[in-house]
C-alpha cells in the first residue's frame, strides 16, 4: 500500500496547512488544518477534514466494511450499515485517541442481534487493522441498533 501526501500551501505561497494525499489506488483526499488566529502562518483555512478526522473516518470505514462483509458471508440480508464515531484525545502531545465510541446502525430483513454483535466483535478483535492499531492507545467501545428494512 502506498500514499503520497503533498503540502499545497495557500495559492502559490508557502503558507497555509493544506495537504493532498494521492493513494496507491489512484484516489485523492484533501486535508487541512483549523485556522489559528494567534499564529495565522501555522493555521489552515478549514477547507477540508483535519488529518486526525481522516484517521477516525478510515477506522469507521474499515470496521463497517468488515461488518457488512461478515454478515453477507453469513447469508444475512443486510441492506445498510452506518457507524457513528466519536473520539476523545489526550490533552498533551502526541494527542493520540484515548477513547473511541462506535455506534453501528445496521439495516436488513430478519437480522438477528447475535449475528450483528458477532460481526462487530470479529471486526474489532480480528479483521479491522485500523481499529486494532488504534486500540493500542484508545479504549474502543461499540454499540449497535438494528433497523428492519
Amino acid at each position: 500500500m502506498e500514499c503520497t501526501v503533498s503540502w499545497t500551501g495557500a495559492a502559490g505561497t508557502q503558507s497555509g496547512m493544506g495537504f493532498v494525499a494521492e493513494t496507491g489506488s489512484g484516489h485523492v483526499l484533501a486535508m487541512d488544518g483549523a485556522p489559528d488566529e494567534a499564529r495565522p502562518e501555522n493555521g489552515g483555512r478549514n477547507l477540508a477534514p483535519r488529518p486526525m478526522e481522516t484517521v477516525l473516518a478510515g477506522a469507521g470505514g474499515c470496521t463497517a466494511y468488515d461488518v457488512v462483509l461478515i454478515l453477507k458471508r453469513g447469508r444475512h440480508d443486510v441492506r445498510g450499515c452506518s457507524v457513528k464515531l466519536s473520539a476523545e484525545r489526550a490533552e498533551t502531545d502526541p494527542k493520540v485517541f484515548t477513547r473511541i465510541q462506535m455506534h453501528f446502525t445496521v439495516t436488513g430483513k430478519g437480522l438477528q442481534p447475535a449475528a450483528v454483535e458477532r460481526a462487530i466483535a470479529m471486526s474489532h478483535d480480528k479483521y479491522c487493522s485500523a481499529t486494532i492499531m488504534l486500540g493500542k492507545t484508545a479504549e474502543i467501545v461499540t454499540s449497535f441498533e438494528l433497523k428492519d428494512g
